[in-house]
């Protein structure tokens, strides 16, 4: 931990006001999984005062914890025992250059991704990547934690949308990667090796991030499906006759939208009764192309196929908006009812109807649960969250939280797929790593750990579990 001589020892080689005590909202997640009491913040301005900060760090053997957005779901922005020192970079948030012949912008860490989603439009282009937390979630953590999202079927995750990196390494050295390449192949990866690290490897400072041209025309349907065999069956529909206008393909299940109706009421819904099963398509089409004209022809396709029984396609972006409304309040309704275990799960498309058959009746021996399965069926990331049943609170099933998490990880694992799609592993799912981790993976990513960070300073006990514990 930092104690106070360490910490005036700093502020004397800092400009005044760079560090301070942290205030509450750096001390606590989303989930109320990990919180603090207190710690010692630190604000940047300056590449080099990060470099300045981690190698004091690194001569003290004092931990950091680079924090970008607090909106991280797995504990990995926050220690809670042994607070290390707290380096937010929300003061680094310029926007260095743009390149708009090229699909490039430059931009600082500390920019949030509506900031770079807006800059990217002011120059008449898209930056693709959108989460629901993108008014505040930063780029450094957006890409420490690889972040995906809902465009990732058509534009990939955030390692896919980067193509250079400034970073401070535990040592204090600065890399100076932004380069501006779709080719370069010389030698190792360092860009990809620390997208994803979850700040364990070093701090991302600022990044070179690939821009797209703006769709001429978006639409979107929500669409209803029998099952889940069905809704797989109309990702290939549309693959075949929309290709790389499909932005995003949403699995919706009715158990999130009763959560609504419980929850948030003002929210419309388009179909009365709410149907078990449907999926939001949503389409970003060139000049000439209609939208509603292709997601017509998908449902007259789907509807012949026995893949689709009913739908409404927007007729304006307002409407368009109003599904997307929809779709990303559901995590909100969730949050408001009270998950008893979370999962965040990624499965080979084809696995994805096997485990949803599965998985409920293997739950039904646990408890008389509810289950709210959503997410991006068009990448195979699932977010399968259980509740208590209807009326009573997530706190009385604590006990069997472990039994349910196991449960679905297990079951996830041998269908060859992922416990941690895109929410990373943080300090949450250390374990899991362990559990269902390849050995071999686990045992090299130790050797980079201690290759890079000899000392153990950055993010100490995320994503690896530290030595003593």
């Amino acid at each position: 931990m930092p104690d106070p001589a360490f910490v005036a020892s700093l502020a004397e080689i800092l400009p005044p006001d760079t560090l301070r005590e942290a205030e509450p909202r750096y001390l606590e997640e989303p989930r109320g999984r990990f919180s603090a009491t207190s710690g010692t913040l630190a604000l940047p301005r300056t590449v080099e005062e990060v470099a300045t900060i981690i190698r004091h760090c690194a001569a003290a053997r004092v931990g950091v914890i680079p924090f970008g957005g607090g909106t991280g779901l797995v504990g990995g922005q926050l220690c809670a025992t042994g607070l290390p020192l707290i380096l937010s970079l929300e003061r680094m948030r310029a926007v260095r250059a743009v390149h708009p012949q090229e699909n490039v912008i430059v931009v600082e860490a500390g920019a949030t991704l509506a900031e770079v989603q807006a800059a990217a439009e002011g120059v008449e282009r898209l930056f693709p990547l959108s989460l629901a937390s993108e008014g505040t979630a930063r780029i450094g953590g957006v890409l420490a934690t690889n972040a995906g999202g809902v465009n990732v079927l058509r534009y990939g995750n955030a390692r896919d949308l980067c193509l250079g990196l400034e970073a401070v390494l535990p040592d204090g050295s600065i890399w100076h990667g932004l380069k501006r390449l779709r080719k370069d192949n010389t030698g190792y990866d360092l860009r990809n090796l620390l997208i994803g690290a979850e700040g364990t490897l070093g701090v991302i400072t600022a990044a070179s991030l690939r821009l797209f041209p703006r769709p001429a025309h978006r639409g979107a349907a929500l669409m209803v499906v029998p099952d889940p065999d069905a809704a797989l069956a109309l990702l290939a529909l549309a693959g075949d006759r929309i290709g790389a206008g499909l932005s995003a393909f949403e699995l919706i299940h009715r158990t999130g939208l009763d959560f609504l109706v419980e929850t948030m009421p003002e929210v419309r819904q388009p179909f009365a009764p709410a149907p078990e099963w449907m999926v939001l398509v949503d389409l970003g089409l060139g000049q000439g192309l209609d939208p509603a004209e292709a997601l017509e022809d998908l449902f007259a396709a789907g509807f012949e196929a026995g893949c689709v029984t009913d739908g409404v396609i927007a007729q304006s972006e307002g409407q368009r908006q109003d599904f997307w409304t929809l779709r990303e309040s559901i995590p909100e309704a969730n949050r408001k009812i009270g998950a008893i275990s979370s999962h965040d799960i990624a499965l080979p498309l084809g696995a994805v109807p096997e485990f949803l058959r599965r998985a409920g009746p293997a739950l039904e021996e646990i408890g008389p649960f509810r289950v709210n399965c959503f997410g991006h069926l068009g990448d195979g990331n699932l977010h399968y969250n259980v509740f208590p049943p209807k009326g009573e609170m997530a706190a009385t099933y604590v006990a069997q939280r472990d039994a349910v998490k196991a449960c679905v990880h297990d079951l996830v694992h041998a269908l060859d797929g992922s416990v941690s799609a895109e929410h990373g592993i943080g300090r949450l799912k250390v374990g899991d790593l362990e559990r269902y981790g390849d050995p071999v993976k686990l045992a090299t990513m130790r050797l980079v750990k201690q290759a890079l960070d000899p000392l153990g300073i950055m993010n100490p006990g995320a994503v690896l579990r530290l030595a003593a514990e």
